[in-house]
Protein backbone atom coordinates (compact mmCIF):
# COMPACT_ATOMS: atom_id res chain seq x y z
CA UNK A 1 0.00 0.00 0.00
CA UNK A 2 2.84 2.39 0.80
CA UNK A 3 4.28 1.86 -2.68
CA UNK A 4 1.11 3.35 -4.18
CA UNK A 5 1.84 6.73 -2.58
CA UNK A 6 4.02 8.88 -4.88
CA UNK A 7 7.49 9.48 -3.44
CA UNK A 8 7.05 13.28 -3.10
CA UNK A 9 3.96 12.78 -0.93
CA UNK A 10 5.53 9.90 0.98
CA UNK A 11 8.35 12.28 1.92
CA UNK A 12 5.82 14.98 2.88
CA UNK A 13 3.87 12.58 5.13
CA UNK A 14 6.97 11.49 7.05
CA UNK A 15 8.20 15.05 7.44
CA UNK A 16 4.77 16.11 8.70
CA UNK A 17 4.99 13.50 11.47
CA UNK A 18 8.59 14.47 12.28
CA UNK A 19 7.68 18.16 12.39
CA UNK A 20 4.90 17.36 14.85
CA UNK A 21 7.33 15.68 17.24
CA UNK A 22 9.88 18.44 16.70
CA UNK A 23 7.48 21.10 17.95
CA UNK A 24 5.82 18.90 20.56
CA UNK A 25 9.21 18.32 22.20
CA UNK A 26 10.19 21.98 22.20
CA UNK A 27 6.85 23.34 23.48
CA UNK A 28 5.97 20.65 26.06
CA UNK A 29 7.91 22.61 28.70
CA UNK A 30 5.48 25.52 28.58
CA UNK A 31 2.62 23.26 29.73
CA UNK A 32 4.41 21.94 32.82
CA UNK A 33 5.90 25.15 34.24
CA UNK A 34 4.11 25.11 37.64
CA UNK A 35 5.12 21.58 38.77
CA UNK A 36 8.56 21.87 37.18
CA UNK A 37 9.10 25.22 38.88
CA UNK A 38 8.11 23.73 42.24
CA UNK A 39 10.19 20.58 41.79
CA UNK A 40 13.37 22.30 40.64
CA UNK A 41 12.93 25.53 42.61
CA UNK A 42 13.02 27.62 39.42
CA UNK A 43 11.91 31.24 39.10
CA UNK A 44 10.00 32.87 36.23
CA UNK A 45 13.23 34.51 35.11
CA UNK A 46 15.01 31.14 34.99
CA UNK A 47 12.16 29.69 32.94
CA UNK A 48 12.64 32.64 30.62
CA UNK A 49 16.35 31.83 30.39
CA UNK A 50 15.48 28.24 29.48
CA UNK A 51 13.42 29.53 26.57
CA UNK A 52 16.18 31.91 25.54
CA UNK A 53 18.88 29.21 25.61
CA UNK A 54 16.81 26.87 23.47
CA UNK A 55 16.02 29.51 20.87
CA UNK A 56 19.49 31.00 20.76
CA UNK A 57 21.28 27.66 20.46
CA UNK A 58 18.76 26.84 17.74
CA UNK A 59 19.54 30.15 16.08
CA UNK A 60 23.33 29.87 16.31
CA UNK A 61 23.49 26.41 14.76
CA UNK A 62 20.81 26.88 12.08
CA UNK A 63 23.16 28.50 9.50
CA UNK A 64 25.66 25.67 9.97
CA UNK A 65 22.83 23.17 9.61
CA UNK A 66 21.68 24.83 6.40
CA UNK A 67 25.17 24.79 4.90
CA UNK A 68 25.56 21.12 5.74
CA UNK A 69 22.21 20.20 4.18
CA UNK A 70 23.28 21.92 0.95
CA UNK A 71 26.36 19.67 0.76
CA UNK A 72 25.34 16.19 1.94
CA UNK A 73 22.24 14.00 2.01
CA UNK A 74 19.28 15.90 3.40
CA UNK A 75 17.52 12.70 4.42
CA UNK A 76 20.52 11.66 6.50
CA UNK A 77 20.57 14.98 8.34
CA UNK A 78 16.85 14.72 9.05
CA UNK A 79 17.31 11.26 10.56
CA UNK A 80 20.29 12.31 12.70
CA UNK A 81 18.39 15.32 13.98
CA UNK A 82 15.27 13.27 14.81
CA UNK A 83 17.26 10.73 16.81
CA UNK A 84 19.29 13.44 18.56
CA UNK A 85 16.40 15.58 19.74
CA UNK A 86 14.43 12.50 20.83
CA UNK A 87 17.28 11.33 23.08
CA UNK A 88 17.62 14.81 24.56
CA UNK A 89 13.86 14.95 25.23
CA UNK A 90 14.15 11.67 27.12
CA UNK A 91 17.01 13.16 29.10
CA UNK A 92 15.01 16.28 29.95
CA UNK A 93 12.67 14.09 31.99
CA UNK A 94 15.65 13.08 34.15
CA UNK A 95 17.04 16.51 35.10
CA UNK A 96 17.50 17.23 38.80
CA UNK A 97 18.14 20.97 38.88
CA UNK A 98 17.85 24.25 37.03
CA UNK A 99 21.38 24.03 35.63
CA UNK A 100 20.83 20.63 34.06
CA UNK A 101 17.50 21.83 32.65
CA UNK A 102 19.22 24.78 30.99
CA UNK A 103 21.86 22.47 29.52
CA UNK A 104 19.23 20.14 28.08
CA UNK A 105 17.25 23.02 26.56
CA UNK A 106 20.39 24.36 24.90
CA UNK A 107 21.21 20.86 23.59
CA UNK A 108 17.67 20.46 22.27
CA UNK A 109 18.07 23.67 20.31
CA UNK A 110 21.26 22.37 18.69
CA UNK A 111 19.73 19.01 17.74
CA UNK A 112 16.49 20.47 16.38
CA UNK A 113 18.26 23.19 14.39
CA UNK A 114 19.40 20.62 11.82
CA UNK A 115 15.89 19.44 10.97
CA UNK A 116 13.97 22.31 9.39
CA UNK A 117 16.56 23.57 6.86
CA UNK A 118 16.96 20.05 5.46
CA UNK A 119 13.24 19.24 5.61
CA UNK A 120 12.04 22.43 3.90
CA UNK A 121 14.66 22.11 1.16
CA UNK A 122 13.83 18.41 0.66
CA UNK A 123 10.16 19.31 0.14
CA UNK A 124 11.25 21.98 -2.34
CA UNK A 125 13.32 19.36 -4.20
CA UNK A 126 10.37 16.99 -4.55
CA UNK A 127 7.57 19.51 -5.22
CA UNK A 128 7.35 22.10 -7.96
CA UNK A 129 5.32 25.30 -7.98
CA UNK A 130 2.01 23.50 -8.61
CA UNK A 131 2.12 21.45 -5.37
CA UNK A 132 4.72 23.22 -3.25
CA UNK A 133 2.21 25.20 -1.20
CA UNK A 134 0.14 22.11 -0.38
CA UNK A 135 3.26 20.10 0.55
CA UNK A 136 4.54 22.90 2.80
CA UNK A 137 1.03 23.18 4.25
CA UNK A 138 0.99 19.47 5.13
CA UNK A 139 4.39 19.87 6.79
CA UNK A 140 3.24 22.88 8.80
CA UNK A 141 -0.01 21.09 9.64
CA UNK A 142 2.03 18.39 11.36
CA UNK A 143 4.04 21.06 13.13
CA UNK A 144 0.92 22.76 14.51
CA UNK A 145 -0.63 19.45 15.47
CA UNK A 146 2.54 18.65 17.40
CA UNK A 147 2.30 21.90 19.35
CA UNK A 148 -1.35 21.20 20.12
CA UNK A 149 -1.02 17.55 21.15
CA UNK A 150 2.42 17.87 22.73
CA UNK A 151 1.45 20.74 24.99
CA UNK A 152 -1.92 19.35 26.06
CA UNK A 153 -0.55 15.81 26.46
CA UNK A 154 2.38 16.96 28.60
CA UNK A 155 0.08 19.13 30.74
CA UNK A 156 -2.39 16.30 31.26
CA UNK A 157 0.31 13.83 32.29
CA UNK A 158 1.83 16.43 34.60
CA UNK A 159 -1.49 16.88 36.34
CA UNK A 160 -1.74 13.19 37.27
CA UNK A 161 1.77 11.72 37.12
CA UNK A 162 4.20 14.61 37.43
CA UNK A 163 5.91 16.70 34.79
CA UNK A 164 8.56 14.12 33.74
CA UNK A 165 6.58 11.30 31.97
CA UNK A 166 5.49 13.56 29.12
CA UNK A 167 9.12 14.02 28.03
CA UNK A 168 9.78 10.28 28.19
CA UNK A 169 6.78 9.45 26.00
CA UNK A 170 7.59 12.13 23.43
CA UNK A 171 11.24 11.11 23.24
CA UNK A 172 10.31 7.47 22.78
CA UNK A 173 7.86 8.36 20.01
CA UNK A 174 10.62 10.14 18.10
CA UNK A 175 12.94 7.14 18.29
CA UNK A 176 10.09 4.93 17.10
CA UNK A 177 9.41 7.19 14.10
CA UNK A 178 13.10 7.13 13.16
CA UNK A 179 12.89 3.35 12.71
CA UNK A 180 10.51 3.83 9.75
CA UNK A 181 12.49 6.55 7.95
CA UNK A 182 13.93 4.25 5.26
CA UNK A 183 10.43 3.53 3.96
CA UNK A 184 9.63 7.22 3.42
CA UNK A 185 12.69 9.44 2.99
CA UNK A 186 14.33 9.79 -0.43
CA UNK A 187 16.74 12.53 -1.48
CA UNK A 188 15.53 14.66 -4.39
CA UNK A 189 17.27 14.32 -7.75
CA UNK A 190 18.15 18.01 -7.60
CA UNK A 191 20.81 17.25 -4.97
CA UNK A 192 22.68 15.08 -7.44
CA UNK A 193 22.93 18.01 -9.84
CA UNK A 194 23.92 20.38 -7.04
CA UNK A 195 26.71 18.11 -5.83
CA UNK A 196 27.91 17.49 -9.39
CA UNK A 197 28.21 21.23 -10.02
CA UNK A 198 29.93 22.06 -6.71
CA UNK A 199 33.25 23.76 -7.39
CA UNK A 200 36.19 23.15 -5.06
CA UNK A 201 37.61 26.63 -5.71
CA UNK A 202 34.93 28.41 -3.72
CA UNK A 203 33.52 27.32 -0.35
CA UNK A 204 29.79 26.66 -0.50
CA UNK A 205 28.97 28.84 2.56
CA UNK A 206 30.56 31.80 0.78
CA UNK A 207 28.55 31.05 -2.37
CA UNK A 208 25.28 30.73 -0.50
CA UNK A 209 25.73 33.74 1.77
CA UNK A 210 26.98 35.86 -1.12
CA UNK A 211 23.88 35.01 -3.11
CA UNK A 212 21.53 35.68 -0.19
CA UNK A 213 23.18 39.03 0.58
CA UNK A 214 22.13 40.15 -2.90
CA UNK A 215 18.50 38.99 -2.53
CA UNK A 216 16.27 41.80 -1.13
CA UNK A 217 13.23 39.53 -0.84
CA UNK A 218 15.21 37.31 1.52
CA UNK A 219 16.14 40.34 3.63
CA UNK A 220 12.49 41.32 3.93
CA UNK A 221 11.55 37.79 4.92
CA UNK A 222 14.22 37.86 7.64
CA UNK A 223 12.97 41.13 9.10
CA UNK A 224 9.40 39.87 9.05
CA UNK A 225 10.42 36.59 10.70
CA UNK A 226 12.26 38.42 13.48
CA UNK A 227 9.43 40.82 14.26
CA UNK A 228 6.75 38.13 14.19
CA UNK A 229 9.02 35.67 16.02
CA UNK A 230 9.11 37.88 19.12
CA UNK A 231 5.33 37.77 19.36
CA UNK A 232 4.84 34.12 18.38
CA UNK A 233 7.38 32.64 20.78
CA UNK A 234 6.16 34.83 23.64
CA UNK A 235 2.66 33.41 23.17
CA UNK A 236 3.86 29.82 22.82
CA UNK A 237 6.02 29.98 25.93
CA UNK A 238 3.78 31.89 28.34
CA UNK A 239 0.16 31.31 27.29
CA UNK A 240 -0.46 28.14 29.39
CA UNK A 241 0.82 29.93 32.51
CA UNK A 242 -1.36 32.93 31.63
CA UNK A 243 -4.47 30.72 31.68
CA UNK A 244 -3.40 29.02 34.89
CA UNK A 245 -2.71 32.24 36.80
CA UNK A 246 -5.52 34.43 35.43
CA UNK A 247 -8.41 32.01 35.18
CA UNK A 248 -7.52 29.34 37.76
CA UNK A 249 -7.34 26.47 35.25
CA UNK A 250 -5.67 23.23 36.29
CA UNK A 251 -2.47 22.15 34.56
CA UNK A 252 -4.12 19.88 32.00
CA UNK A 253 -6.80 22.43 31.17
CA UNK A 254 -4.32 25.33 31.07
CA UNK A 255 -1.94 23.42 28.82
CA UNK A 256 -4.80 22.42 26.53
CA UNK A 257 -6.26 25.92 26.46
CA UNK A 258 -2.88 27.53 25.89
CA UNK A 259 -1.98 25.47 22.85
CA UNK A 260 -5.49 24.63 21.62
CA UNK A 261 -6.75 28.20 21.37
CA UNK A 262 -3.46 29.42 19.89
CA UNK A 263 -2.67 26.46 17.63
CA UNK A 264 -5.83 24.38 17.00
CA UNK A 265 -7.38 27.04 14.71
CA UNK A 266 -4.00 27.08 13.01
CA UNK A 267 -4.60 23.50 11.87
CA UNK A 268 -7.55 24.66 9.79
CA UNK A 269 -5.75 27.79 8.61
CA UNK A 270 -2.62 25.88 7.65
CA UNK A 271 -4.55 23.20 5.75
CA UNK A 272 -6.43 25.92 3.88
CA UNK A 273 -3.31 28.03 3.41
CA UNK A 274 -1.54 25.45 1.26
CA UNK A 275 -4.36 25.55 -1.29
CA UNK A 276 -4.61 29.35 -1.08
CA UNK A 277 -0.86 29.65 -1.64
CA UNK A 278 -0.87 27.48 -4.77
CA UNK A 279 -3.97 29.28 -6.09
CA UNK A 280 -2.47 32.73 -5.48
CA UNK A 281 0.51 32.19 -7.77
CA UNK A 282 -1.77 31.30 -10.67
CA UNK A 283 -2.99 34.88 -10.60
CA UNK A 284 0.27 36.59 -9.67
CA UNK A 285 3.80 35.08 -9.44
CA UNK A 286 4.19 37.10 -6.22
CA UNK A 287 0.93 35.77 -4.83
CA UNK A 288 2.45 33.78 -1.98
CA UNK A 289 4.06 36.80 -0.35
CA UNK A 290 0.80 38.75 -0.62
CA UNK A 291 -0.99 35.89 1.18
CA UNK A 292 1.66 35.95 3.91
CA UNK A 293 1.49 39.74 4.29
CA UNK A 294 -2.30 39.80 4.51
CA UNK A 295 -2.30 37.03 7.11
CA UNK A 296 -0.30 39.33 9.41
CA UNK A 297 -2.18 42.53 8.62
CA UNK A 298 -5.70 41.13 8.99
CA UNK A 299 -4.98 39.16 12.18
CA UNK A 300 -3.04 41.81 14.10
CA UNK A 301 -5.87 44.11 15.34
CA UNK A 302 -7.60 41.35 17.31
CA UNK A 303 -4.74 41.08 19.81
CA UNK A 304 -5.43 44.58 21.18
CA UNK A 305 -8.26 42.99 23.15
CA UNK A 306 -5.69 41.46 25.52
CA UNK A 307 -5.01 44.91 26.95
CA UNK A 308 -7.44 45.52 29.78
CA UNK A 309 -7.69 42.02 31.30
CA UNK A 310 -10.58 40.62 29.20
CA UNK A 311 -12.71 37.70 30.32
CA UNK A 312 -11.96 34.14 29.24
CA UNK A 313 -14.56 34.11 26.45
CA UNK A 314 -13.13 37.22 24.80
CA UNK A 315 -9.57 35.90 25.13
CA UNK A 316 -10.56 32.59 23.58
CA UNK A 317 -12.39 34.29 20.70
CA UNK A 318 -9.44 36.58 20.04
CA UNK A 319 -6.97 33.71 19.93
CA UNK A 320 -9.16 31.64 17.61
CA UNK A 321 -9.57 34.44 15.06
CA UNK A 322 -5.95 35.59 15.06
CA UNK A 323 -4.54 32.07 14.92
CA UNK A 324 -6.84 31.00 12.10
CA UNK A 325 -6.10 34.02 9.92
CA UNK A 326 -2.36 34.09 10.57
CA UNK A 327 -2.00 30.36 9.88
CA UNK A 328 -3.27 30.80 6.32
CA UNK A 329 0.06 32.45 5.52
CA UNK A 330 2.26 29.81 7.15
CA UNK A 331 2.58 27.38 4.19
CA UNK A 332 3.79 30.25 2.00
CA UNK A 333 6.91 30.96 4.11
CA UNK A 334 9.28 28.26 2.89
CA UNK A 335 7.60 28.18 -0.52
CA UNK A 336 8.58 31.85 -0.96
CA UNK A 337 12.18 31.03 -0.05
CA UNK A 338 12.17 28.20 -2.59
CA UNK A 339 11.06 30.64 -5.31
CA UNK A 340 13.64 33.38 -4.67
CA UNK A 341 16.58 31.09 -3.79
CA UNK A 342 17.96 28.40 -6.17
CA UNK A 343 17.93 24.78 -5.02
CA UNK A 344 21.62 24.58 -4.15
CA UNK A 345 21.27 27.34 -1.52
CA UNK A 346 17.82 26.63 -0.07
CA UNK A 347 18.88 24.84 3.10
CA UNK A 348 21.25 27.68 3.91
CA UNK A 349 18.42 30.16 3.35
CA UNK A 350 16.05 28.27 5.65
CA UNK A 351 18.80 27.95 8.26
CA UNK A 352 19.42 31.70 8.31
CA UNK A 353 15.66 32.33 8.30
CA UNK A 354 15.34 30.11 11.39
CA UNK A 355 18.27 31.88 13.02
CA UNK A 356 16.69 35.31 12.79
CA UNK A 357 13.22 34.21 13.87
CA UNK A 358 14.47 32.08 16.74
CA UNK A 359 17.01 34.59 18.05
CA UNK A 360 14.39 37.32 18.11
CA UNK A 361 11.86 34.93 19.66
CA UNK A 362 14.31 34.05 22.41
CA UNK A 363 14.62 37.71 23.33
CA UNK A 364 10.83 37.96 23.48
CA UNK A 365 10.53 34.93 25.77
CA UNK A 366 13.21 36.27 28.11
CA UNK A 367 11.79 39.81 28.23
CA UNK A 368 8.33 38.44 28.99
CA UNK A 369 9.77 36.52 31.93
CA UNK A 370 11.71 39.52 33.22
CA UNK A 371 8.83 42.01 32.93
CA UNK A 372 5.93 39.69 33.68
CA UNK A 373 5.52 40.93 37.27
CA UNK A 374 5.69 44.62 36.38
CA UNK A 375 3.69 44.76 33.14
CA UNK A 376 1.55 41.64 33.22
CA UNK A 377 1.09 39.18 30.40
CA UNK A 378 -2.07 40.99 29.23
CA UNK A 379 -0.10 44.06 28.19
CA UNK A 380 2.75 41.99 26.76
CA UNK A 381 0.38 39.94 24.60
CA UNK A 382 -1.56 43.02 23.50
CA UNK A 383 1.61 44.77 22.36
CA UNK A 384 2.29 41.92 19.94
CA UNK A 385 -0.44 43.33 17.69
CA UNK A 386 1.95 46.09 16.60
CA UNK A 387 4.65 43.53 15.86
CA UNK A 388 2.46 41.51 13.51
CA UNK A 389 1.34 44.72 11.80
CA UNK A 390 4.97 45.71 11.14
CA UNK A 391 5.79 42.23 9.79
CA UNK A 392 2.94 42.49 7.28
CA UNK A 393 3.96 45.97 6.10
CA UNK A 394 7.52 44.78 5.44
CA UNK A 395 6.22 41.95 3.23
CA UNK A 396 3.97 44.34 1.30
CA UNK A 397 7.05 46.40 0.46
CA UNK A 398 8.86 43.27 -0.74
CA UNK A 399 5.87 42.34 -2.93
CA UNK A 400 5.85 45.78 -4.49
CA UNK A 401 9.53 46.41 -5.10
CA UNK A 402 11.74 43.34 -5.44
CA UNK A 403 10.18 39.87 -5.52
CA UNK A 404 9.73 39.52 -9.29
CA UNK A 405 13.37 40.42 -9.91
CA UNK A 406 14.59 37.96 -7.28
CA UNK A 407 12.43 35.15 -8.70
CA UNK A 408 13.88 35.65 -12.18
CA UNK A 409 17.41 35.68 -10.80
CA UNK A 410 16.81 32.43 -8.89
CA UNK A 411 15.59 30.68 -12.05
CA UNK A 412 18.77 31.68 -13.87
CA UNK A 413 20.89 30.13 -11.10
CA UNK A 414 19.05 26.80 -10.82
CA UNK A 415 21.35 23.78 -11.41
CA UNK A 416 19.07 22.49 -14.16
CA UNK A 417 19.36 25.83 -15.98
CA UNK A 418 23.00 25.11 -16.78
Amino acid sequence: MLSKIPVPWRVALFLSAAAGLNYADRTALSSVIPPLRADLGATDAQIGWAGLLFLWSYAVFSPMAGNLADKISRTRIILWSLVGWSLITLGTGLVTGVTSLLVMRAALGVAESFYLPAAAALLGDHHGAATRGKAMGLHMLGLNLGVLLGGSFAGLLAEYFGWRPGFWVLGGAGLGLACFSRFFLVDGSVMGRVQAEATPSRPRPAQAWGYLLRTPTFHGMLVSAMVAGVASWTFLSWLPLFFSENYGLKLGAAGLAGVALYKAPGLVGTALGGWVSDFAIRRDPRGRIMVKALSFLVSSPFLFFFIGAPNLVLVATTLVFTSLIRAVGVPSEHAILCEVVPAQFRSTAVGLYNTCGSAAGGIGVLLAGLFKQDLGLNLIFGASSALYLLAGLVLLAVHRYCMLRDMARAQRHEPSAA
